[in-house]
């Protein structure tokens, strides 16, 4: 017999207390704090790759699956970060397994104003809304929970006509943003449109970089001489095949690319042309298709693809909207000799039938990845392509 029960009884109390009070990690747990979902499902099974055509020896596979997939970002461990226009969100994706192919997918942000633009320095994610510009900081530690950005500007125009924006640093540290005109053709007083601005990484610092560019939603520099190259948005409304849009260098601060006054280097604007000359703008280093709407682009710098592509640009061409005939919808491939372009021909195509004139893809940007293979991504067929040499 127990000659003290309710001593027992309080015992087995505090120790079911005790027991509860304490935070026990379980594996359980730890699942819950995954975020992640698969980076391809079915989703994209069914998408006819067997149709783009590349040179002998590429290879397209689906990398990801992203919804309205726009710019992208990598950082030094693989993690690729992409941006939206039509949709409000970030994401992260990553091949952990290295197949080759994304394996989780995590939401960064959502419910941003066409977050774009994503760039990735010293650990940081930086997102470019419409008219401010957020840091994640030491994001890869966080992509189950990234928490609260820290808004480092956010005194850009509000206007979404060209106001999304395509970021990125530069080989000055520097972070470079575009403001791309309120308008298909108008001339604007405040110099903060159609022009390419720069600022330092805490956002301070702003200064402009380059004036007279319509809408660019992509740049990058040249391996060797570090000079900015960018692509820029051509005006509508002038037919068909008029103005071509551009690929232009800017080897130094303070040059003006034409807009609104003058298109392709050489076609004076109907409304605004007579102002000024075009031999007082910088010219292009190559005019592309009229409407072709050029946004990302790289310089092939890996070791994966042939000798005659290292060093050459290969850029995006999302596809007219506008043209009685559709054009673009590929990837295209300027060479270079001597700091000028020589060639401009098709990379990639087989997004857009040509006899039917029916889109099932838009490339919008291009990204290296280590091994030398490249990714483009997609925002109609929401993936992220990889495409691959093996001779």
């Amino acid at each position: 017999m127990i000659k003290y029960p309710w001593l027992t009884l309080l015992s087995l109390v505090v120790i079911i207390l005790f027991f509860n009070g304490l935070e026990i990690p379980t594996h359980t747990s730890s699942l819950e704090l995954d975020a992640s979902v698969p980076a391809i499902t079915n989703t994209s099974a069914d998408l006819p790759l067997n149709s783009i055509k590349l040179p002998k020896g590429f290879s397209i596979s689906v990398y990801a699956e992203v919804e309205n997939a726009r710019s992208m970002a990598i950082s030094p461990n693989g993690t690729v970060f992409v941006g939206n226009r039509n949709e409000d969100k970030v994401y992260a994706i990553k091949d952990i397994n290295g197949d080759f192919k994304a394996d989780k997918k995590w939401v960064i942000a959502s419910g941003l104003n066409m977050p774009n633009g994503v760039a990735f320095k010293d650990g940081n994610l930086y997102v470019a809304e419409v008219s401010r510009i957020h840091k994640f900081t030491y994001i890869e530690a966080k992509l189950d929970a990234p928490g609260k950005s820290e808004i480092i500007y956010d005194k850009f125009p509000k206007e979404t006509h060209h106001g999304w924006k395509y970021i990125a640093f530069g080989p000055d540290g520097k972070l470079y943003v575009p403001v791309g005109a309120p308008c298909n053709i108008c001339e604007s007083k405040d110099l903060v449109y159609a022009a390419i601005h720069r600022m330092n990484a805490d956002g301070s610092g702003l200064e402009l970089f380059a004036s007279g560019v319509r809408n660019t939603v992509g740049f990058t520099w040249h391996p060797d001489t570090k000079d900015l190259w960018f692509t820029d948005n051509g005006r509508d409304m002038l037919g068909d095949d008029v103005p071509p849009c551009e690929l232009n260098s800017a080897p130094k601060k303070g040059l003006h690319f034409g807009y609104p006054y003058c298109h392709g280097g050489t076609i004076k604007d109907p409304e605004f042309g007579s102002k000024y000359s075009c031999d007082e703008f910088t010219k292009p280093m190559q005019n592309l298709g009229a409407h072709v709407a050029p946004l990302g682009l790289k310089f092939y710098t890996g070791n994966m693809f042939p000798a005659e592509y290292k060093n050459q640009v290969i850029l995006a061409e999302h596809g007219s909207w506008n043209r009685s005939k559709k054009n673009g919808y590929k990837l295209s491939l300027a060479k270079l000799e001597n700091g000028k372009v020589v060639s401009y021909q098709l990379f990639a195509t087989g997004w857009l039938d040509e006899a039917t004139q029916k889109v099932w893809g838009r490339p919008v940007d291009v990204l290296l990845l280590p091994d030398g293979s490249m990714l483009v991504s997609d925002d109609q067929a929401d993936v992220i392509y990889r495409i691959a040499y093996k001779g």
